[in-house]
């Protein structure tokens, strides 16, 4: 089994940056695709990146491309979000997923999650 733990969230006002960091324990994640995924009040859970298994390629939501940057580091078991440049549209639960799947232009999560880090972007 693997275990999934979100931190780095926070109330933080518009331009401003928060880095999320994603850390899995039990069962490795080295040679699986992982992602984030987020979700906003009344609204259902939506793709925001993801990253292949070595890290060497990367993939966003249109809505948050040249703001955050995605990475892993697969020796410490840790995958990051780093996001610049929030907007209040940014505010959700961010969750951290092992193991994503694409499918067409987005990415479909798998039924492996964390609890969720909030993020709150204030105007």
């Amino acid at each position: 089994q693997v275990r999934l733990v979100e931190t780095g969230g926070g109330l933080v006002q518009t331009g401003g940056s928060l880095r999320l960091s994603c850390a899995a324990s039990g069962r490795t994640f080295s040679s699986e695709a992982m992602g984030w995924f987020r979700q906003a009040p009344g609204k259902e859970r939506e793709f925001v990146a993801a990253i292949s298994w070595g890290g060497g390629s990367t993939w966003y939501t249109d809505s948050v491309k040249g703001r955050f940057t995605i990475s892993r580091d697969i020796a410490k078991n840790t995958m990051y979000l780093q996001m610049n440049s929030l907007k209040p549209e940014d505010t959700a639960v961010y969750y951290c997923n092992k193991d994503p799947r694409p499918r067409g232009r987005t990415w479909a999560p798998s039924d492996y999650w964390g609890q969720g880090t909030q993020v709150t972007v204030s105007s």
